[in-house]
């Protein structure tokens, strides 16, 4: 059974800070944003193909530093 996961929040986003290692924020669907201890904010979609059974990693771009 697949876990549920409630979307960020517009707020949430901008109130999370880097830490000393990277970090995943699972938005659900595959989609999560990876905050880099620099402080980058990349959005990420994780997904497996069904015939081939492989992962495939896209990046859709970074977030603007200028968000607090």
């Amino acid at each position: 059974m697949a876990i549920k996961t409630t979307p960020l929040t517009d707020t949430q986003i901008k109130s999370l800070k880097a830490t000393n290692k990277d970090k995943k924020y699972f938005d659900g669907g595959g989609l999560f944003l990876l905050v880099k201890s620099t402080g980058v904010k990349l959005w990420r979609f994780k997904n497996k193909k069904t015939i081939s059974n492989k992962e495939t990693l896209l990046s859709f771009g970074k977030l603007s530093r200028n968000i607090t």
